[in-house]
Parts: structure tokens; sequence; C-alpha cells
């Protein structure tokens, strides 16, 4: 997303209410911006940030993590030929579960 305010590129972390949870890609503080004031970020300007879909770096991890990086360029090659396969959707998953687990949820005391 691109915070239109400020021209900032930024990753949606949560929301409440009308307001929108955001920060840079890959870390820092968060800030609260209005949903309108938010519009998704272009390939150039993801690619510019160094965001994965980049050339250069196809299966680059937007938070640096070497298993999102291994799991995004499994779900590539599944869906190579733009099929909705079995697989595609299997490594879709994947990537989505990974990311929700490691980098998103808090962790659970034990």
């Amino acid at each position: 997303m691109v915070d239109t305010r400020s021209a900032t590129l930024a990753q949606v972390m949560g929301n409440v209410g009308p307001r929108v949870q955001i920060r840079r890609p890959g870390g820092g503080r968060e800030w609260e911006a209005p949903a309108d004031a938010l519009r998704l970020a272009t390939r150039a300007e993801r690619e510019a940030a160094g965001l994965r879909g980049s050339a250069a770096a196809p299966s680059a991890s937007p938070v640096g993590c070497a298993e999102c990086a291994r799991l995004e360029t499994a779900r590539r090659a599944a869906g190579e030929y733009g099929e909705l396969t079995e697989a595609a959707v299997d490594a879709m998953v994947a990537v989505r579960s990974h990311f929700r687990e490691a980098h998103v949820l808090p962790a659970w005391p034990r």
C-alpha cells in the first residue's frame, strides 16, 4: 500500500474501525491512516523498494525470511503456466500459512 498523504510505501498490519495500522515493509514503528488515504502500490513501486515481484529478485521475501523465499519460489513454480492446479493452491496456502504463523501472529505463552 501507499499512504498517499506522505507517498510512503506501507504494509497493512490491521485495522480498528475506519483507521488502518500500517508500517514500512519489513518492520518499524506502526502508524494509523484512514482507509481512504491508502492505495495499492504499483508493481514499479514495489520493485523499487526491493519487494517481491522484482525481476532481479524474483523469490525475495518481503521480510527477509529464507523460508518465505523458498515457499514463494515453489509457489511460482507450481503456478508457472497460469493454471490454478491443486499444487498451485497448496503452494499458495503454504506461503500464506507460513507468513501468518511466523511473522504476523504473536507467539502463544507456553
